[in-house]
């Protein structure tokens, strides 16, 4: 008899395919005749493609939150709550690290499941810390200083930055996206902005480059750098032998005497709607989605569970020097991303003044106006859509 097989798309680092390939070998063994294969891109190949596109040729497909606006409007991947049990959805909206359930619902339906929980963290290296006599930077103050004796990495891509530019908005009192006409008002975003210069420009020029994994790869690889403030955190670097040198996690600092909030990313695994083995993709999404194979099999194989069930487990937590339990706090104070069909128009262009502005300290009001032309545009692109 032939096997049914089953297509799927992640990300291609290790903590995007290893757990899947890892769970879909043991469903094969449990479900003898059903294979599951899965193909990996680069981060930056998820963000040029069009998720839409790619349902037609994928039965499993992982995803970012903010495209769900797009699922709404095309319907090109199920909406889970009318194909999951209503105890099974409950359990994983109780066991939502942070937002990170909810963040993949939209127009009350539910277009994925959060397989994966991130949000940027601090990171460090303890062995470099302690032969320097140095501690974990508690305010605003430390993390320049540390940046100013060429200590300290952080990720600063366009995308990178745009995340942190959130950040900053909400460390000076508003959250963004709150008005319909601007992004934020001009003084709290000439403010973020402002924020932002004190730090990138005491930085080394190539963190431009650098995104939160080149960042990881670096600070567990070189003894150059110390600390980084914030960036997506991956559990993958505080386990044992995955790297040269283990990076532990910590929580954010405080600026004007609150802690920063950060905004969640994570992935979400939603089911095509064009696939032919709808009833076994589902079967598999609530295992790997389930409580009890995020905080075994997933998270053994590298994986960085949605289901705080994981986060809040023993073994878990031994195994990656308390990354779960010490990142919990700041998962569950993140902000969650706009999620209109057209945010990612955004997303994708928004950074890029930014960086420019960063890199050249050039006008912060000129940068700000700027991203405001652009989210104008995405919210064009959304009303035309939605009028079709």
């Amino acid at each position: 008899m032939a096997a049914t097989i089953l297509n799927g798309i992640t990300w291609g680092h290790s903590r995007g395919i290893t757990p899947l390939l890892a769970v879909s070998q043991r469903y094969s063994e449990l479900h003898p005749g059903i294979e599951i294969r899965w193909k990996k891109r680069t981060l930056q190949e998820f963000a040029d493609f069009p998720i839409e596109e790619l349902t037609k040729d994928y039965d499993l497909l992982i995803i970012d939150h903010p495209w769900v606006g797009c699922a709404a409007a095309t319907n090109c991947v199920l909406p889970l709550n009318e194909f999951l049990s209503k105890d099974y959805l409950k359990d994983q909206l109780k066991n939502s690290v942070g937002n990170s359930y909810f963040s993949y619902n939209y127009n009350n339906r539910q277009w994925a499941l959060a397989i994966d929980a991130a949000t940027p963290a601090a990171s460090y290296r303890d062995d470099l810390l302690k032969e320097n006599n140095a501690t974990i930077p508690q305010t605003w103050e430390d993390v320049l200083e540390f940046a100013r004796i060429g200590k300290l990495a952080v990720p600063a891509i366009p995308i990178d930055l745009l995340m942190n530019f959130y950040t900053f908005c909400i460390a000076h009192g508003k959250e963004p996206f709150q008005d319909g006409d601007e992004i934020i008002d001009k003084e709290t975003g000439r403010m973020a902005i402002e924020t932002m210069k004190e730090l990138y420009s005491l930085v080394d020029k190539r963190m431009f480059d650098y995104n939160p994994i080149a960042i990881a790869e670096l600070m567990s690889a070189s003894d150059d750098y110390w600390y980084c403030p914030f960036a997506y955190c991956y559990s993958n670097y505080a386990r044992a032998g995955f790297s040269k040198n283990t990076l532990y996690y910590a929580d954010l600092v405080s600026l004007n005497g609150k802690k920063l909030r950060t905004t969640i990313g994570g992935t979400g695994l939603s089911v095509s709607a064009f696939s032919k083995h709808k009833d076994v993709a589902l079967d598999f999404a609530a295992m790997v989605v389930s409580g009890e194979c995020q905080r075994t099999l997933y998270v053994q194989h590298g994986g960085q569970p949605g289901h705080r069930s994981a986060w809040l487990d023993a073994d878990a937590n031994q195994l990656t020097h308390d990354f779960f339990k010490n990142l919990l706090p700041v998962m569950q104070s993140g902000y969650t991303r706009p999620r209109y069909n057209g945010y990612l128009h955004f997303q994708d262009h928004a950074g890029i003044p930014l960086q420019k502005c960063l890199m050249e300290n050039s006008s912060s009001l000129i940068t700000l106006n700027e991203m405001n032309r652009i989210y104008k545009e995405s919210l064009v692109r959304n009303q035309s859509i939605m009028s079709v």
